[in-house]
């Protein structure tokens, strides 16, 4: 019998899991994260890019490098969301010929479905080394709120990566299922699924073993990169009152600063503390510069307390809409890397 992957494509990072033994197990990348990140690159020799390398020269190759595909996917060029992701992000974004958004890498077309399919390539390839087999069959999970044509162009993407996908299954279900949840008996959940790019809430009901999804709300555009560029601001704002240079004008330092801060912000959720430490950062004419900064939980929760705020909307809407109060909910499952951070999960109690 072939083995069948089931990928989690997301807006910032992927993932890919086998069933081993009953039990899911998550299939680590040649440089052994759990997970991908959603980028594709093109270098200025054409040689394409994905994952990990991919995302270490996206802000020195800003025009070339694409993430948050999963925004564009499906999606109308005219439709509201591409309008507002043209003004935001780097990379082109123009018409295809069917009304559809496309993307213009180093002055080639490519369709987000394409783009989609590279990360899937990608994602392929290193659960087939892990395997030693072929892997052809494929479940990949989407956003409940996805219409049918996201759905399908997600279909499509897998087709040309070498899929044959088996089932397009709704996120919020994945991790309802993921967490024993059709073992119960009937309950009302929900799962809070706080991501890199993306917020979803979704209100399911559960009963024998079949997962109706109620309701969902969420905001496309908060996610752990907004809250990422919260800390860069400060550290930014920072330098510039105590060395009179802002680093936002150095790709290459911003680079730097980028990944520091993404590290600074996973580290608080478990300590108090931690030391941001940039050597040689950038020079004047006086020499070089150094940053080193101490970063405590509660300045980052104060500097995002803003973003921890937008949560609370889409939630108690969802709940509207599904037609429950906070009280009838039996379960919250809290999904995406972001719930990791102490505030966020003191936030959803608080909801």
């Amino acid at each position: 019998m072939p083995k069948v992957i089931g990928i989690d494509l997301g807006t910032t990072n992927s993932c890919v899991a086998v069933m081993e033994g009953g039990e899911a197990k998550v299939i680590t990348n040649p440089e052994g994260g759990r997970t991908t990140p959603s980028v594709v690159a093109v270098t200025e020799s054409g040689e394409r890019l994905v994952g990990q390398i991919a995302k270490r020269q996206a802000i020195t190759n800003p025009e070339n490098t694409v993430f948050g595909v999963k925004r564009l996917i499906g999606r109308k060029y005219a439709s509201k969301v591409v309008q507002y992701d043209k003004k935001v992000l780097p990379y082109r974004i123009d018409e295809a010929a069917n009304g559809d958004a496309r993307l213009m890498i180093r002055n080639k077309p490519y369709s987000p479905a394409e783009i989609s399919s590279f990360i899937l390539g990608f994602i392929k390839k290193y659960a087939e080394d892990y395997l030693g087999e072929k892997v052809t069959d494929a479940v990949i999970t989407v956003p409940a709120y996805f219409d049918d044509s996201q759905r399908q162009a997600t279909k499509d993407a897998g087709k040309i990566a070498g899929l044959n996908v088996l089932r397009i299954i709704n996120e919020p279900t994945a991790a309802a299922l993921a967490y024993g949840m059709d073992k119960k008996r009937e309950e009302k959940i929900a799962v809070f699924d706080l991501g890199g790019g993306t917020f979803d809430i979704s209100v399911l009901e559960i009963g024998e073993g079949v997962f109706e999804v109620k309701a969902t709300n969420g905001d496309t555009h908060l996610g752990g990169d907004d809250f990422d560029m919260r800390l860069i601001t400060f550290l930014a704002d920072e330098f510039k009152k105590d060395q009179g240079i802002d680093l936002r004008n150095d790709k290459m330092a911003l680079q730097r600063l980028k990944e520091a801060a993404e590290k600074a912000k996973i580290e608080l959720s478990t300590s108090m503390e931690t030391d941001i430490n940039l050597p040689f950062i950038t020079a004047d004419a006086s020499g070089p510069k150094h940053m080193n900064l101490k970063i405590t939980r509660a300045k980052l929760e104060g500097l995002v307390s803003e973003l921890l705020d937008k949560l609370e909307e889409p939630c108690r809407t969802c709940m509207k809409d599904a037609g429950l109060s906070p009280r009838e909910i039996h379960e919250v499952i809290l999904v995406g890397g972001m719930t990791r951070m102490p505030a966020v999960q003191e936030r959803v109690r608080r909801i």
